[in-house]
């Protein structure tokens, strides 16, 4: 497929960018504006310590400012995105950065002023003014956390010192993204193959093992070379949140994380406990990849290669658009209408074009309507990242329409459940429909393929960040040996008796960028399991499932995670979801056993 200049993609397979500002001058009015309201409300510091009723007029300004921000931001950051050779937009991206940590800096003090009043007189105020109410669920989120709120001085110092606590997960993406270099791939026959950390996983899905092979082992030998310098750059981020954590005197780093969602650490321990038991079901998947590859050794560079061939088929985006609506019709119509606004409507980014950043997302901001950047590439992977981001979009469509700028985000917990159930409905759409033996094979082995890397893949990550932030806590070495052992002895425990023990494998935590954001990567799993759960009931209840999971939806923050999960019918505080993911996976494993 031509990767094109921006500059010749067709205008209607761009996202509408101008909707959010017309121009860049725009653009720079309103950050000048944003500057300086910010300067202002740095001014109100002291006002609800002097007078309780305040805290509506502060928190309407501090929201203000935030929406502002974000709308600033999607804007920047987006134009930059379609085009990263673009200094103009890097430039305004790395403005708004700023910005967003001097207003995190400037409005430290509000919380410590709100948490100088008891819990009663909170409640008081709240009685005595209606606005003061609204924000109650916010106050009362505060409450929760108020033994880990220190005092105003020391709130501004922490958020201050937000730029210095990144240092580790930028020097991680300079190093691995910009920095490295791999050398070619040399094959047996002497032919050389270019090789980046964005091309290796393509060259993993290669049917010529040889490729495979080569990538895999020429990627990890560049990273050990470099082993010492990732180890000191992962232990500066254990460290950073370790101080973090202790600082605000929870009891441990993954305590402080799952505290932003009010997520009980036993949601993790689940989660971990479920998989393990789960585990033989995964080693008797290895085990048919082993078979239908017809290899006596199966390597960890053939994990990624179908075993099913795709058959070469394409799928057009405007085929690909029928696909994704036709798996949608169990969500009903009103779900249907903005899928399909979303698809004719200039929401998505839709093709590669040189310089645009890889991969997919979904963005957008209260003042926006949803965006969706894609790397469309006409096979079926693209048409599950289509529907996948489109839950997304749909979500966040619900949620800013059914709530109040405060409200209207939800939390990362549950961001991935409506995405995921979004992909279960096109694969069960999908399987429902084929008659042919292959493509059958194919399809199930891509649902399988999608649950190793979900629920068990990033489960496994979960264990290994938990372990390394517990070393990091006792005081352990945290050397490249120690690191890479730990990996090595999980990802072995994880994949059973038949992969082979590849020793490159122990670098794998090198150049995984989601521990630089701690305690992130358990969610995936988790909410998995939610959206295998809920697709599950829509399919089989109807019209109350589907209602019961548009209020999730439109949800927001408006409740903890795990209340909205329950609102839906899934209770993630037990092992139930995973437990019932991983029996699907079960019964897709005995399937196709039997067709191979």
């Amino acid at each position: 497929m031509e990767v094109k200049d921006r500059k010749d993609i067709d205008v209607k397979d761009t996202w509408t960018l101008e909707s959010i500002y017309a121009n860049n001058e725009l653009w720079e009015e309103e950050y000048a504006a944003l500057e300086k309201e910010a300067e202002e409300f740095a001014k109100l510091k002291g006002a609800i310590e002097a007078d309780v009723s305040k805290i509506p007029v502060v928190l309407d300004a501090y929201y203000g400012l935030h929406r502002c921000l974000s709308k600033l931001s999607v804007y920047a950051r987006m134009r930059s995105d379609q085009d990263t050779t673009d200094s103009t937009y890097q430039t305004m991206s790395a403005k708004i950065g700023s910005l967003g940590v001097k207003i995190g800096a400037a409005s430290a003090f509000v919380e410590p002023e709100i948490l100088s009043y008891s819990k009663e007189q909170l409640e008081a105020a709240e009685k005595e003014n209606e606005r003061t109410a609204y924000y109650g669920r916010k106050i009362e989120e505060m409450l929760r956390g108020q033994e880990h709120t220190l005092d105003a001085e020391k709130e501004e110092l922490l958020a201050a010192a937000g730029d210095m606590a990144e240092a580790p997960d930028d020097i991680f993406s300079v190093l691995m993204n910009a920095d490295m270099k791999y050398p070619d791939i040399v094959l047996e026959d002497g032919t050389h193959l270019p090789l980046t950390n964005s091309t290796y996983i393509s060259y993993m899905e290669s049917p010529d093992r040889a490729v495979r092979e080569g990538a895999f082992k020429t990627l990890y030998g560049q990273i050990a070379s470099l082993k010492n310098t990732f180890a000191a750059i992962y232990r500066g981020n254990l460290k950073q949140a370790k101080f973090y954590a202790q600082s605000r005197k929870y009891s441990s780093a993954r305590a402080m994380y799952l505290a932003d969602s009010n997520v009980p650490e036993s949601v993790y321990d689940n989660l971990l406990s479920a998989v393990h038991e789960a585990l033989p079901m995964m080693y008797r998947y290895v085990a048919v990849r082993k078979k239908v590859l017809g290899v006596d050794k199966l390597h960890m560079y053939d994990v990624y290669t179908p075993i099913v061939a795709a058959q070469n088929q394409t799928y057009e985006f405007d085929q690909a658009k029928q696909m994704v609506l036709e798996a949608l019709k169990p969500m009903g119509e009103d779900y249907l209408s903005h899928a399909r606004e979303g698809l004719e409507n200039r929401w998505i980014d839709i093709y590669p074009n040189k310089g645009k950043k890889g991969g997919a997302y979904s963005w957008g901001c209260y003042d926006s309507q949803p965006f969706i950047l894609l790397n469309y590439t006409k096979n079926l992977d693209s048409v599950f990242t289509l529907i996948h981001e489109m839950g997304h979009s749909i979500h966040s469509y619900y949620s800013r329409t059914a709530q109040d700028y405060a409200y209207s985000d939800y939390k990362i917990f549950v961001a991935e459940v409506a995405s995921t159930c979004n992909e279960c409905l096109l694969m069960h759409d999908l399987l429902e429909k084929t008659t042919d033996k292959e493509q059958r094979k194919y399809l199930l082995n891509h649902y399988l393929d999608s649950f190793k890397g979900t629920l068990f893949r990033q489960t496994m990550f979960a264990e290994f960040e938990k372990t390394a932030h517990d070393y990091c806590a006792q005081g352990k070495p945290l050397t490249a040996e120690a690191l890479s052992q730990m990996y090595l002895e999980l990802n072995q425990k994880y994949f059973g008796p038949d992969m082979e023990k590849d020793e490159e494998i122990a670098y794998e935590w090198m150049r995984i960028p989601h521990f630089y954001t701690p305690f992130y990567v358990y969610q995936y799993a988790t909410g998995y399991s939610a959206a295998v759960a809920l697709s599950a009931k829509i399919l089989k209840e109807g019209k109350p499932a589907v209602d019961a999971y548009m209020n999730f939806l439109k949800g927001g923050e408006s409740k903890d995670p795990i209340d909205l999960l329950k609102m839906a019918g899934v209770d993630m505080t037990t092992e139930k979801p995973v437990a019932d993911a991983l029996a699907l996976f079960g019964e897709l494993v005995a399937e196709l056993e039997a067709l191979v």
